[in-house]
C-alpha cells in the first residue's frame, strides 16, 4: 500500500469528486475473527461458526458474516483517505450496502474507494465514498460494496 490519499483542507475534499482511493493493505479474515464477531453480535449461525457442519454446506467451509465484512470498513478507510486540518471526522452512516460474494474463512480482503459526493454541512463537509472490498483470488465480484458517509468538521 502506498498510504492514504491526504487532503489538507475541506476545500480540497470538495475538489476531489471522482478521486480514486487505495488499494488498502490486505487483511485476513480467520476463524477467530469470525467467532469474535459472532460473540459480539449474537449471530451464531452454523455457516459462520461450525467448521464441521459448514464443510458439508454450500461453500465447503465457514464464511464471514456480511456485517463483519462491513465492520472492517474502519480498518480500511484510514488507509485510503486522511483529512488534515479538521477538528474531527465522524462516521455518519451508510447509504447502500451489498454483499455480492461470500468471504470464506482464511480470505484476504482489501478495499478501494471512490469519492462520489462532497456537500457542505454546518461547520464542515459531508463526504460520500463508494468503498469496494475485494477478496484475493475471488474473481471479479467484490465481497462488499458500500456507500460510506463521513462528516469532517472545521
Amino acid at each position: 500500500m502506498a498510504g492514504p490519499r491526504i487532503f489538507t483542507s475541506l476545500d480540497a475534499l470538495q475538489q476531489a469528486i471522482g478521486a480514486e482511493l487505495g488499494p488498502s493493505d490486505w487483511l485476513e479474515v480467520d476463524q477467530r475473527r469470525i467467532d469474535l464477531f459472532a460473540e459480539a453480535t449474537g449471530d451464531h449461525q452454523w455457516i459462520h461458526v461450525d467448521p464441521q457442519r459448514a464443510a458439508t454446506g454450500p461453500f465447503g467451509t465457514t464464511i464471514a458474516h456480511g456485517y463483519l465484512t462491513l465492520a472492517l470498513v474502519p480498518a480500511f478507510f484510514p488507509q485510503l483517505l486522511r483529512v488534515d486540518g479538521v477538528r474531527m471526522g465522524v462516521n455518519y452512516g451508510v447509504n447502500k450496502v451489498r454483499f455480492p460474494a461470500p468471504v470464506p474463512v482464511g480470505s484476504r480482503l482489501r478495499a478501494t474507494g471512490k469519492i462520489t459526493e462532497a456537500v457542505a454541512v454546518p461547520d464542515g463537509i459531508q463526504l460520500t465514498t463508494v468503498l469496494t472490498i475485494e477478496r484475493a483470488g475471488g474473481g471479479d465480484r467484490p465481497v462488499c460494496v458500500a456507500e460510506s458517509v463521513s462528516r469532517y468538521y472545521h
